[in-house]
């Protein structure tokens, strides 16, 4: 280039004479060099420098060889690689040619080496370390790398076998707690665990990163699972964390807000998996758990305490009744009225418990308000009269109550709310049910004073009864409770076949006078049974006993009109009267007697507990019942009950000149069960198997064998003096 200075570059350069030798197809051959022929000059070569101050960009120029290869024959001359060309001789491209291929090969040749090279030391390596783990290798942190697999066996033993017994601390969370994982489960399973380490890796490259990098192996593991699993379970009993939900609570008159807080729990699955891998490492364990959130924010419980739970609390809550009477639920009670829960858009909402409000308040209101009244049937004069019903005067407490949280949250202050209440019958309803006449009764008799009271006091609690159309009658749910409590004395009774005494006793002779009643009244039997020994001063096969809470005399009123129980309860006699509306007539035909049997004999120590007696034998009977329609005298229904009473035992007392007892004046002894503990009386424990009977010979051609009933299971006692 001219930028005025001295050119230093010799004005003339020598040429090597090459040329291309054709080859015999016409190509040419770039890469091959031909010695230079001395035929003729090569003409020389010149830089030529023009003046700086002529046209022109270029300052010199240098005609040398390209570095392409050279054009094949025929080419375009202009390329500069043709004979004539104006840029060469045409022989420039084969020294291109040589001057690249030189590089080349050297650089396959190199690599080539080096690759026999890398080879051999890869199989030498290989081979030496054949029948040893492999370079590098670590098992629950402990170097086994190039040892005989007998070697790095006991190296593993004596590092891995104390680990088993060893503590191994757990973290679950903000818990931190410690296994020993033998008593887990735990162990080295130690055929699997060499198995692991007892192969040559054959990858160049891992083999060439062990000398720089250790590979863990881990340890397999012997797993109890039941012994695992309950040291999980261990584990959940500290670490595990219910959500505590932000809430308020009140202690007395005072709010407590409660500030949420998330729970967590271990998630069981990755624990176990978890502890199975590291615990033989002998390092700390950060086990999965899962974290439950809290839906209630602190924000919510401090609005929620502000806003509601300090106004409520402040003032006692005061309900205004009648004639200046009050009902007052005390501040300190507020807990009672008014709790809070999530609302489940991170809020805490109020709700109030009106239940519990009125049970605090309406006791206290009660004096200003006036009960309904069922109408009443009664019986004046020796006929049946309506008492009109009474309609009441309540308060209404869930309108009274509907104010109750703004006056909590403002003057703590309400006016009750009166309404009528109508009764359960009225008066109207009372006096179409048709109680005009009476449609059955009986009476029996025979008892003693003790027992009369406690059929005095049964036959009380049944006078006045009124059973609705449909309706099933129980003597048990009506009378409640048959104990002292409630007036009941001890009464004598027969317990298997031995006079003893029972609170209650004598309720029997109330079930089966009312059970006849019930019978000739046309009612609908749904439960009785039947005593245990025959009583004379009963029906065969047409009496009951009652059992407080195991045996029940049980009827339904099949009519559409009500019937009025009337029970008069005298010294010595008892009558039931069932009123009604007169629709059916009921004939009893009394089957006879069949299938005797014999009495056993019972021997007791002498003493005022022995009294001797005779026994009777037992028998069967039946009882069949017709009902007709009293209009027509066309028979609805007919149906025989059949029942086996137990003979009665004959009862002797020990001694040395025994007096033969008396035989009774009107049959065996009664018998009566053992009343339930703590009083009650009047029932009888089920026997331990029923009896079935079948249809014993009528008594009168009039009455043919009807529907064959089996009898219920037998009491083994009777409460009946």
């Amino acid at each position: 280039m001219d930028d005025g200075t001295d050119d230093p570059r010799p004005e003339e350069l020598p040429t090597t004479p090459i040329s291309d030798r054709s080859q015999g197809d016409g190509s040419e051959d770039p890469t091959q060099v031909i010695p230079a022929v001395p035929d003729e000059p090569a003409p020389p070569r010149a830089y030529e420098q023009v003046d700086p101050e002529g046209a022109g960009a270029a300052t010199e120029q240098f005609t040398a060889p390209q570095a392409e290869a050279a054009s094949p024959a025929g080419s375009d001359p202009s390329s500069g690689g043709g004979a004539g060309g104006s840029g060469g001789d045409g022989s420039d491209g084969g020294v291109s040619g040589a001057v690249k291929a030189a590089p080349w090969a050297k650089i396959v040749a190199v690599a080539g080496g080096a690759a026999a090279l890398l080879g051999l030391g890869y199989a030498i390596d290989l081979a030496v370390a054949s029948g040893s783990v492999a370079r590098g290798t670590t098992v629950a942190g402990v170097d086994v790398g190039g040892m005989s697999t007998a070697d790095a066996e006991q190296t593993l033993r004596a590092a891995l076998e104390p680990r088993a017994n060893e503590p191994v601390e757990v973290t679950a969370g903000d818990v931190t707690e410690q296994i020993v994982p033998a008593e887990a489960g735990l162990g080295v399973d130690w055929a699997a665990t060499l198995d692991r380490i007892d192969s040559q890796p054959l990858n160049p490259w891992t083999r060439l990163t062990s000398f720089f990098v250790d590979r863990e192996a881990g340890v397999s593991s012997t797993v109890d699972e039941a012994a695992l699993a309950g040291a999980i379970d261990g584990l959940r009993g500290t670490a595990d964390r219910a959500v505590r939900e932000g809430n308020i609570v009140f202690e007395g008159a005072t709010p407590v807000p409660v500030t949420p807080a998330p729970g967590q729990q271990i998630d069981g699955e990755g624990t176990e998996e978890l502890l199975t891998e590291r615990w033989a490492f002998a390092e700390p364990i950060d086990l999965p758990v899962e974290s439950v959130e809290v839906t209630v924010s602190q924000d919510s419980v401090d609005r929620a305490l502000a806003d509601v739970a300090v106004p409520a609390a402040s003032a006692d809550l005061v309900v205004s009744g009648r004639d200046g009477v009050t009902a007052t639920s005390p501040r300190d009670r507020i807990g009672a009225l008014l709790r809070f829960e999530p609302d489940g858009d991170g809020g805490l909402e109020p709700v109030y418990d009106f239940e519990a409000a009125t049970g605090i308040l309406a006791p206290q209101l009660a004096p200003t308000e006036r009960e309904p009244k069922d109408a009443e049937i009664t019986l004046s004069g020796g006929s049946p009269t309506v008492v009109p019903a009474v309609v009441g005067d309540l308060v209404q407490w869930p309108e009274t109550l509907e104010g109750l949280p703004q006056a909590l949250a403002g003057t703590h202050r309400i006016d009750a709310v009166y309404g009528p209440v109508e009764p359960e019958l009225t008066t109207e309803a009372a006096e179409s049910l048709g109680v005009r006449e009476v449609i059955g009764e009986f009476t029996t008799g025979g008892f003693s004073s003790a027992s009369g009271v406690n059929i005095r006091l049964a036959a009380a609690s049944l006078d006045g009864a009124l059973v609705l159309p449909g309706e099933t009658f129980s003597l048990n749910g009506h009378t409640g409770p048959r104990g002292t409590a409630q007036g009941y004395v001890e009464s004598g009774i027969i317990n298997h076949g031995r006079p003893d005494t029972a609170v209650g006793g004598g309720v029997s002779q109330v079930a089966t006078t009312l059970y006849n009643a019930s019978y000739f009244a046309g009612m609908e039997d749904v439960e009785h049974t039947e005593h245990s020994y025959y009583i004379s001063r009963y029906p065969e096969a047409r009496e009951a006993t009652v059992f407080e809470g195991a045996i029940d005399l049980k009827f339904r009123n099949p009519t559409d009109t009500g019937v009025l129980i009337q029970a008069i309860g005298g010294s010595s006699q008892l009558t039931i009267r069932f009123w009604g509306t007169k629709t059916v007539d009921v004939q009893s035909v009394t089957g006879s007697r069949s299938r005797p049997t014999q009495p056993d004999t019972i021997t007791l120590p002498a003493g005022d507990a022995c009294v001797p007696s005779s026994g009777s034998p037992g028998f069967t009977s039946s009882d069949t019942r017709i009902i007709t329609d009293v209009a027509t005298g066309r028979e609805i229904s007919r149906n025989t009950r059949t029942v086996r009473y137990d003979p009665v035992p004959t009862v002797e007392c020990e001694s040395s000149d025994p007096a033969p007892a008396a035989p009774p004046a009107d049959g065996p002894p009664e018998r009566a069960p053992a009343p339930e503990p703590g009083g009650g009386g009047g029932g009888q424990a089920p026997a331990a198997a029923p009896t079935t009977g079948r249809s014993a010979p009528s008594s009168t051609p009039s009455a043919p064998a009807g529907e064959t009933t089996t009898r219920a299971p037998r009491p083994t006692a009777d409460d009946d003096e």
